[in-house]
């Protein structure tokens, strides 16, 4: 199976994130820390599900949505 650097790029991004967000100690920043992980990990699942969209204008369509989100 060929290499995806962009699916591992993304891959690298959310576990960056991820310990970012388990090292801040910081009181009440529970709502953006959840913000952030959540904001981080979906990177990878958009590009994801964006590669298998039915055509070109489907792909970008998905890609809209995805940078909306």
């Amino acid at each position: 199976m060929p290499k995806n650097k962009l699916l591992d790029l993304s891959f690298q991004f959310a576990v960056a994130i991820v310990n970012l967000v388990d090292d801040v100690t910081a009181p009440k920043s529970s709502y953006m820390t959840d913000q952030l992980a959540r904001a981080g990990t979906s990177v990878g699942a958009n590009i994801h599900e964006a590669q298998y969209a039915q055509s070109k204008k489907d792909f970008v369509a998905r890609g809209i949505v995805n940078k909306k989100g």
